[in-house]
């Protein structure tokens, strides 16, 4: 008996495209992470940006602006150029603002870098506070802030310098850290009787 060659032709030609594609699939997949289309770059940028956090009873505790905005898939990391945290307290307000900053997932850490600058304005019960310093770590929610960079703090006229610094409930409790040297004017005194 004898086969007619012809009609296996169509099936010598799949067998042939099912190789071809089979090695052009490994020819042309790398190896290296990045050019598998893994974003390096931001992939979402937003100028002018206003973000409002909000406690549990629904009254504002933080108002978070930037120039720009940017944000990094790889990392889910969200960049921050020129911003201004205003943290709102029960008795008092602070403004920090920095160069750059960069948003933990979730917005619950906010690391500020570049001539970050503290202050906050005085009230009857307190003197204005401002901090300067070169990096800081801000916890919005929690209302706490940490530096290991070098700090320097002016409460009225009174001045401290140290290498680092820890504060709770926007600064309510302040522990300055390493080689501190402060300079506390004398308390002025009322009248005499």
């Amino acid at each position: 008996m004898l086969i007619d060659t012809w009609r296996l032709y169509p099936i010598l030609a799949l067998a042939a495209l099912a190789g071809g594609s089979v090695w052009l699939e490994r020819v042309t997949r790398a190896d290296d992470p990045v050019t598998q289309g893994e974003q390096t770059g931001p992939d979402f940028v937003a100028e002018g940006t206003r973000v409002l956090g909000f406690g549990a009873t629904g009254a504002q505790r933080y108002e978070l602006l930037a120039e720009r905005l940017e944000h990094f898939p790889v990392s889910e990391v969200t960049r921050l150029h020129q911003p201004r945290l205003h943290m709102q307290g029960e008795d008092s307000e602070t403004l920090i603002t920095a160069r750059s900053a960069d948003v933990s997932p979730g917005g619950e850490q906010v690391d500020l870098s570049g001539e970050v600058k503290v202050r906050r304005p005085g009230t009857a019960d307190a003197l204005p506070l401002t901090l300067d310093s070169e990096t800081l770590t801000v916890w919005p929610d929690a209302h706490r802030a940490q530096t290991d960079s070098p700090v320097l703090l002016t409460r009225g006229s009174g001045k401290a310098s140290a290498q680092g610094m820890r504060a709770d409930n926007l600064f309510g409790t302040l522990e300055l850290i390493g080689e501190v040297k402060t300079h506390m004017p004398p308390r002025r005194q009322g009248p005499s009787s």
